[in-house]
């Protein structure tokens, strides 16, 4: 059985993203704001932003780049960052987002598999940037910094992005259709190392015009995203704020106090958030020190919210809590709850958006669940990704033969339409809206000298969420071997969000007759349920 969206279908437009976002502007709102940076204090308006993407897209195609080629942008959120987006896609280039947390190997892992030729940095991440480039494989002609010139060498140019900027240069004439490629962010899908994932200009349109019924932004809404832009989640939420004509206030690392202070500065009426924040907004005192009253919807994604959490929220805000679900590879989002909708449970992850059609399936019989029973989440739309770059058979594996992506997650649904996560087929670890492989993380394990063997689960964490946790056996030539020295070897060599967060020691890993990590044994035993007689554990 198949589940149809309520919403009627629409007829998607064969344009690219950029001639969709701003080649309908017809100039009465250039002098509205279109993106306000709260560190800096930087603004955009929407006549200053669509001049400076045309200008970045003239800089990059006097470098060189052109039509399919690859530009990275490593930033943290700040004004600059859509414009060096959508001035790589005004180029005919494909933007590859990165996260601003990516250690050297990190960085020049996604650089080297994209196969990219410029690399957007900000100054904080030049450093890493300049490691990077230099590694074996890596493509990067030249790096374009987002804020002043440092001191220090470089093993390709550099330029600033005021440098750029200040080309006389018209922008290229680029013919770019809807079935290209627009974005390569990365994302571990449903198990595995970081793939790239293949987005057209189709997919992040139709993604676009999916969102409409689920969402009150407009021309003169004031949205507030602290979620980095480099993740499907608030990229989605850029593009939608310049789309609709809002005003998107961005902030480069989330703190409490700064997010309060700006929701009340800028009289914020729609916040996206994921259930940490939600936890922090229901119980941290200094919630009543602002006035919150500008809000209206709070948005949670990334990660289940729990129905208490979310009403305990709405009561303490006086706004309309909602959930939204979807994944890198579906441009982001498939199902949501329409603020409206008070009939919808908040821990529900909503009905279908327009265009998706999903079913549910038994995972051990492949055959559609009945109403009400378990199965795996199949999604099917104009927004689902085209595949992962260089990897055919990742690819054939989430996505059927009939065009449908596999979710990895374990959802209901019941006679109106409204879809639950209750479990997830899928290894990786979900933590503060980000996923974890288990893999990359025992890979970088079992490089430690005094390690033996390792795993890592998704053990239980504040606020419902999840932590990574490792399992290690201890070599023989290491038997001192600390927790300690577990979190401080791996903390050095991956992004903060991936770091161990707990350690327990084992005589051995579990494991199936062909090798497989039993992690539902360790899941088992890290719940207390079944404790190992031989685990001794140490919390980071």
């Amino acid at each position: 059985m198949s589940f149809r969206s309520t919403y009627p279908d629409f007829d998607i437009p064969d344009v690219d993203l950029h001639s969709f976002i701003f080649g309908s502007r017809d100039g009465d709102r250039d002098g509205d704001p279109a993106i306000v940076d709260t560190a800096s204090g930087q603004t955009y308006s929407y006549g200053q932003l669509a001049d400076a993407v045309d200008r970045v897209a003239a800089g990059l195609a006097e470098r060189g780049l052109g039509h399919g080629d690859v530009a990275a942008l490593f930033s943290p959120n700040c004004a600059d960052y859509p414009a060096a987006f959508h001035g790589i896609l005004r180029a005919g280039a494909v933007v590859s987002p990165v996260n601003a947390l990516y250690t050297e190997d990190e960085l020049a892992h996604q650089l080297r598999d994209a196969g990219a030729r410029i690399l957007f940095t900000s100054s904080v991440g030049l450093g890493c940037a300049r490691a990077a480039v230099a590694h074996e494989g890596v493509r990067v002609e030249q790096i374009i910094v987002l804020g002043p010139p440092q001191q220090g060498a470089s093993a390709v140019p550099e330029t600033t992005f005021a440098d750029l900027l200040t080309t006389s240069a018209h922008p290229p004439t680029v013919r770019v259709a809807g079935d290209d490629l627009a974005a390569l962010p990365y994302s571990s899908g449903t198990t595995g190392l970081p793939k790239g994932v293949m987005l057209t200009h189709r997919n992040l349109v139709a993604n676009l015009l999916q969102t409409i019924p689920l969402s009150r932004v407009q021309p003169g809404s004031q949205s507030l995203v602290v979620l980095p832009l480099s993740h499907i989640y608030a990229m989605g939420l850029m593009n939608q704020g310049l789309h609709r004509g809002a005003t998107t206030v961005v902030m480069p690392r989330f703190d409490l106090a700064t997010f309060l202070g700006a929701i009340a500065e800028h009289r914020i009426g729609h916040v996206y958030i994921v259930p940490p924040i939600a936890l922090a907004l229901a119980t941290s005192p200094l919630v009543d020190d602002y006035d919150l009253s500008s809000l209206d919807v709070v948005m949670s994604a990334a990660a289940p919210l729990d129905a208490r959490l979310a009403r305990t929220v709405s009561d303490r805000l006086g706004a309309a809590v909602v959930q939204g679900y979807g994944l890198t590879e579906c441009s982001p989002c498939t199902h949501g709850i329409p603020p409206d909708r008070t009939d919808i449970d908040r821990g529900s992850i909503g009905i279908l958006m327009p265009n998706v059609e999903a079913r549910v399936v038994d995972p051990t019989t492949g055959e559609d669940a009945a109403l009400g029973e378990r199965g795996e989440l199949w999604c099917r739309g104009p927004n689902i990704m085209r595949g992962y770059l260089n990897n055919p058979e990742a690819t054939s594996a989430t996505v059927d033969a009939d065009g449908y992506l596999h979710t990895g997650d374990i959802v209901t649904v019941d006679e109106g339409g409204v879809f639950r996560v209750v479990d997830r087929v899928k290894e990786l670890i979900k933590y503060n809206g980000y996923q974890i492989a288990p893999a990359e993380l025992e890979a970088v394990l079992l490089a430690h000298e005094g390690i033996a063997d390792a795993a890592v689960i998704g053990a239980p964490g504040p606020g419902g969420g999840e932590i990574p946790k490792a399992f290690i056996t201890r070599k023989t030539t290491h038997p001192d071997l600390t927790a300690e020295d577990v979190l401080s070897f791996t903390a050095a060599r991956v992004a903060p969000y991936k770091k161990i967060r707990e350690v327990a020691f084992l005589d051995h890993i579990p494991k199936s007759a062909t090798g497989k990590i039993l992690r539902k044994e360790l899941r088992q035993r890290s719940s207390g349920l079944d404790r190992a007689p031989d685990a001794d554990q140490a919390p980071a």
